[in-house]
């Protein structure tokens, strides 16, 4: 099979195989799904370290759904959170400003602002020299007309 077609083509034919053994109950239909999900997830990702976090996380989430089926899935990723809101990077909650919530910081958070916008740093980051440094343009650019 050509490169690009090659991984497509062989995730049709696993998940018809998985609907074969799910049919004559040999694995579940929650397994099938999480097996799936992750195969696709893992075309998501464009580095290969990223990819290898999903791929080893698979595995512990295809037994909680073998053995516990939609409910073990739901437990691991409740486990999987609660692990990266006990992680810290440098001093700094893996999951700021989510976890915990600060509010102030949201701003940052999922849409980042023009670095014109950014007038303080994050609270958790450096608490004695709450302003930014003015790297780039001190001021709003003028709209185009």
């Amino acid at each position: 099979m050509p490169r690009t077609i090659g991984p497509a083509v062989s995730i049709v034919g696993t998940l018809v195989i998985g609907q074969a053994a799910v049919n004559a109950g040999i694995i579940s239909a929650a397994m099938v799904i999480v097996v799936s999900t992750t195969a696709i997830a893992s075309f998501v990702f464009p580095s290969y370290s990223l990819a290898n976090t999903i791929r080893m996380l698979r595995f512990p989430f295809i037994i909680l759904a073998a053995t516990f089926g939609v409910f073990g899935i739901i437990v691991g990723i409740i486990a999987l959170i609660l692990h990266m809101c006990s992680l810290r990077t440098f001093g700094v909650p893996y999951m700021s400003p989510f976890a915990p919530l600060i509010l102030k910081d949201q701003k940052d958070a999922i849409f980042r602002l023009p670095q014109w916008a950014m007038f303080s740093r994050p609270r958790l980051i450096n608490q004695n020299n709450v302003r930014r440094a003015k790297n780039g343009p001190s001021q709003k650019p003028k709209p185009r007309t």
